[in-house]
């Protein structure tokens, strides 16, 4: 027996002397307890050589997977020079050797030659140029792609005028030394005559910059609405029609007699809130000073704060709506006696209170009077309650008012319940009492919903004509909007004032 599985052997141990106890309705006996609490000493001083064992696992498998990634690689450029092929398509590409073998073996029954390339279709230089610029820039700014294009650590030492000056050669046909001469003043209106042009490639290579600061900035910013809302996506920005046939709005299978009739049943039709996108957006621009001074933090800040905002700005526009405590779709607030999702004492996080809410998230019952068995998954609060939460979930026993160990019911909950602490509620609250909830999982009910402009979920960035700005512009914008889709989703007690930290 293993390490893994003794600890496993422990627990499952414990389980049963918790389990005897609850059937019995009882608390643990003295000897129980002192078995209970030598066998959780046992498992915390196995714990750390568990996670040893498997961390040594993982890396043994990572390093196997390296020296398979080494052999694949040889394999490839030995064939490869064999038929005087280009391995770095095959190797980027992610084939093995076995489709590298058949892929050459066709080239040469189709062209009666020795292959001469991996794939059909290839990025031509202009575009390969452009991707090694783009990715070479985001080096300079300290933002390094992950898998960076071939030559963008070369052009990674290039300024802003000595890139300009490459594009503009490959270009219009003049030579290099034409462009070295120019002033940088001069530089700057060549590029700003092709600013619009689709097929300039200073602009280009600027794009896929930007791109890449937004995309990297948008998935690096901390937020947590993920976590408590449900993803949507709407192809348009008309108001959603909100009517919509709901589980329970239908009769229940009656019994059918031998040689019985089956009878119809009318469906119930529920009104369900209209969903409905919103655009955000704002301009930024490389300035013609940033330009003449080598200023490359438009790309590594600029695009990306715009990004990072935008997803901050939903998450903002998320918990406002928590703790608002707006009108809803039924015309009264999310949290309501009517919905019976509002506790009516004001408390810190403690068990008693968290009790009386998972009880009361799960006997709500769906609008066709039926029970839905809500689960709860997440508890949200501001931040400075966690460490209480840990300390509430997290001990397998609780100490009575009678001095004795009983078994702590929340214990069994500390997985299933994720812990989701935000400073955004402590901003919202101030110096007034700070709400805190209790929500279901996102698969049972629709809860609160963040949709997006086709699935879309980074912003979307083009070049922008302004008629009278000097510098390159783009516009920045992102479009989403925010639903309560049904109330049943969250419990709410309106907490207290929370402490000075």
């Amino acid at each position: 027996m293993n390490k893994r599985e003794l600890m496993q052997q422990k627990m499952q141990r414990q389980q049963a002397i918790l389990t005897a106890a609850r059937t019995a309705g009882r608390d643990m006996t003295e000897d129980e307890a002192r078995e209970f609490n030598a066998l959780q000493a046992d498992i915390e001083e196995l714990r750390p050589q568990v996670e040893a064992e498997a961390e040594a696992e993982r890396q043994a498998q990572i390093e196997a997977a390296r020296t398979a990634e080494r052999q694949r690689v040889t394999d490839i450029t030995a064939i490869c020079r064999s038929f005087n092929a280009d391995p770095q398509q095959y190797i980027t590409g992610g084939q093995t050797i076995d489709q590298v073998r058949a892929a050459i073996l066709d080239d040469m029954v189709k062209n009666g030659a020795p292959a001469r390339t991996g794939v059909r279709v290839t990025a031509d230089e202009q575009d390969k140029f452009r991707a090694a610029a783009a990715d070479g820039l985001m080096i300079r700014s300290g933002n390094t792609p992950a898998q960076a294009a071939d030559g963008a650590r070369e052009l990674a030492g290039m300024r802003l005028r000595d890139l300009a000056i490459e594009c503009l050669t490959r270009e219009s046909g003049k030579s290099a030394s034409e462009y070295l001469r120019m002033s940088d003043d001069d530089i700057y209106t060549e590029l700003a005559r092709a600013f619009h042009n689709p097929s300039a490639a200073f602009p280009a290579i600027m794009d896929q910059a930007i791109n890449k600061s937004i995309v990297h900035m948008y998935s690096h910013v901390p937020t947590t609405f993920e976590k408590i809302t449900r993803k949507g996506t709407l192809r348009d920005f008309k108001r959603t029609d909100g009517h919509n046939y709901l589980i329970g709005g239908v009769g229940e299978l009656l019994l059918v007699p031998e040689n019985g009739e089956l009878k119809a049943d009318t469906h119930q039709e529920a009104t369900l809130p209209q969903r409905k996108l919103d655009t955000y957006g704002r301009q930024f621009s490389m300035s013609r000073q940033a330009f003449i001074n080598d200023d490359i933090g438009f790309l590594s800040e600029v695009p990306g704060l715009y990004a990072a905002k935008s997803k901050k700005q939903i998450n903002k526009a998320v918990y406002s709506i928590l703790y608002g405590n707006g009108t809803i779709y039924d015309g009264k607030t999310f949290f309501h006696n009517d919905h019976k999702n509002l506790m009516s004492t004001a408390s810190a996080p403690s068990a008693a209170a968290i009790q009386s809410m998972i009880q009361r998230l799960q006997i709500q019952e769906d609008q066709f009077g039926e029970a839905i068995n809500l689960t709860p998954r997440t508890l949200v609060v501001p931040v400075g309650y966690g460490f209480t939460l840990q300390t509430i979930f997290g001990s397998p026993t609780i100490q009575t008012a009678e001095n004795t160990q009983a078994v702590n019911p929340l214990y069994n909950y500390r997985y299933p319940i994720e812990i989701v602490e935000d400073a955004t509620l402590n901003v919202l609250a101030g110096t007034n009492a700070c709400p805190w909830f209790l929500g279901a999982g996102k698969d049972e009910t629709a809860g609160i919903q963040v949709d997006y402009l086709n699935g879309q979920e980074t912003p979307t960035f083009r070049r922008s004509e302004t008629t009278g700005q000097l510098g390159f512009v783009w516009d920045i914008w992102l479009d989403w909007g925010i639903t309560v889709m049904d109330y049943r989703s969250f419990v709410k007690n309106p907490g207290v004032k929370l402490p000075t930290l």
